[in-house]
């Protein structure tokens, strides 16, 4: 593991690392902020999954995390939303598809299955990284994020229940196989059988028995994406008479952006922290 930078904040430790990931076959960069109770005893994994065009830097640099983080006892590590690099399959004029959009997913189909195994990389590689190299408490874990990070985390909560304790989201896409922004690249990823989408829908997920004990979602009625790319609307309706809990709070005036995100980041650093402990 490679050291990019390190940062002193709020008596915590901001860090950029990079590392060549066997999963995804590229060097693969993330960030990780250590609080001071670090020092004394493993704390427990804050997983923020960041939306499309973004990287590790996004939330890093504007969502406001560190401050509460730091005063909670909360690792945070947010890795980058898709592989990097010049041998890296790519549509340079689609902010859809490819670098900066890897939808948390393994794909399936060429030239995007030699490297685009983000869910794999989430969930198993990095995962193993950080037990190893922070002291960090592995057995309690939750995990958020935003937009096409929001589904990735509500995926992949959904898929390893017994692992994460907690799970939110800001905006996030909750059908991606029915929406203009990201069916398109499902398709690109898993090909054309669509059953093999419902494996990265949070609906089809829960349709098909996934369960997770509860999550929150906030969302601004002012995004411009949420008619055609987010409708949080489908996850409530998916999860009626499941037991699955939801708290879905839609907020006058608040677009898709991070001033929505750090606005609300207390919040939900606060969901996390009173489910981890």
């Amino acid at each position: 593991m490679k050291v990019i930078s390190q940062n002193t904040a709020f008596g915590g430790m901001q860090g950029v690392f990079q590392h060549e990931s066997e999963t995804c076959h590229c060097e693969m960069t993330f960030a990780v902020f250590v609080p001071p109770q670090a020092i004394h005893e493993p704390r427990p994994v804050l997983w923020y999954l960041s939306g499309l065009t973004c990287t590790h830097a996004n939330v890093m640099e504007k969502g406001e995390y560190r401050r509460l983080a730091a005063e909670l006892g909360l690792i945070i590590v947010c890795p980058d939303t898709s592989p990097r690099g010049s041998d890296v399959a790519d549509e340079l004029t689609n902010w859809q598809m490819g670098k900066g959009a890897g939808f948390y997913l393994d794909a399936t189909e060429a030239p995007w299955a030699e490297h685009y195994q983000m869910y794999s990389y989430i969930t198993q590689e990095l995962p193993a990284l950080i037990g190893q190299q922070f002291r960090a408490d592995m057995s309690r874990q939750g995990i958020f994020g935003h937009s096409m990070g929001g589904h990735g985390a509500m995926t992949i909560a959904l898929k390893n229940p017994d692992r994460f304790k907690s799970c939110s989201a800001f905006a996030p896409i909750v059908q991606p196989s029915t929406a203009d922004w990201s069916a398109p690249a499902l398709e690109k990823y898993l090909g054309a059988d669509r059953t093999a989408w419902r494996a990265y829908d949070a609906c089809a997920l829960v349709e098909d028995g996934a369960r997770f004990p509860e999550f929150l979602i906030d969302q601004g009625k002012a995004d411009g994406f949420l008619e055609n790319g987010l409708r949080p609307w489908l996850f409530e309706e998916a999860i009626k008479d499941t037991g699955i809990g939801l708290t879905l709070r839609m907020h006058e005036r608040y677009d898709h952006s991070y001033y929505f995100i750090s606005t609300f980041m207390d919040d939900h650093l606060r969901w996390h922290a009173e489910r981890l402990g």
